[in-house]
């Protein structure tokens, strides 16, 4: 199937079969796609956290708009963010592309010395809004490759960020819980979606040319 074919069969799926699970391959391709995901200067400024322990996610389900959905997947994939940027965050990422790329340590200082001037003059609160942008890019190809596997999913923002925070220990790690993905395979007698057209605006109406 095409990537426009992918895209039109999936959907956010309301309910989910808790017998049957991803198959490690399946869930590595899926997290593959989402760490090639283009990031600003190439810092990747987050981090995705696989839930696959049951009394883990209970323990986030009372955070969650759509706590059977939480319960129910196979897995729940947790894009946190940054909580801001710092020198050392920067020198760290820029050391490792020069080890990977065989090239000299501080080869790119005059570009890393730029976004450090731009970043150190905002606050944690811009550093985050930035960080947590980035996630969404990741947060689309991870739903794309779920889709060429058939594997169901369901994006979320309806949840309680502290309540995932704490029971995951993110703030320790300075990280901030920006995006959830359910994954699994749909219960299709409880799915009331999975029966319906697929609604978008006309493509007249969305795309706008000048």
């Amino acid at each position: 199937m095409s990537l426009i074919e992918d895209l039109n069969w999936r959907h956010a799926v309301k309910a989910y079969d808790p017998t049957k699970k991803l198959k490690e391959e399946d869930l590595n391709k899926i997290l593959e796609a989402a760490r090639l995901a283009p990031t600003s200067s190439g810092l990747q400024p987050f981090r995705v956290i696989v839930v696959e322990n049951q009394e883990l996610k209970e323990k986030m389900v009372p955070g969650s708009l759509n706590p059977e959905v939480m319960r129910d997947s196979s897995h729940v994939l947790v894009f946190a963010a940054w909580d801001s940027y710092s020198d050392e965050k920067i020198d760290e990422v820029y050391d490792y592309h020069t080890e990977v790329r065989d090239l000299p340590k501080g080869r790119f200082s005059s570009y890393t010395d730029k976004i450090k001037e731009i970043y150190g003059a905002q606050t944690p609160e811009q550093h985050f809004a930035h960080t947590a942008r980035q996630t969404y890019i990741a947060l689309g190809l991870a739903m794309a490759q779920a889709a060429e596997l058939k594997i169901d999913s369901t994006p979320a923002e309806g949840f309680s960020n502290d309540v995932v925070d704490e029971v995951l220990g993110l703030r320790q790690l300075g990280l901030k819980s920006v995006s959830l993905l359910y994954l699994g395979y749909k219960d299709e007698k409880n799915d009331w979606l999975s029966h319906m057209k697929k609604v978008r605006i006309p493509m007249e109406e969305f795309i706008i040319k000048k």
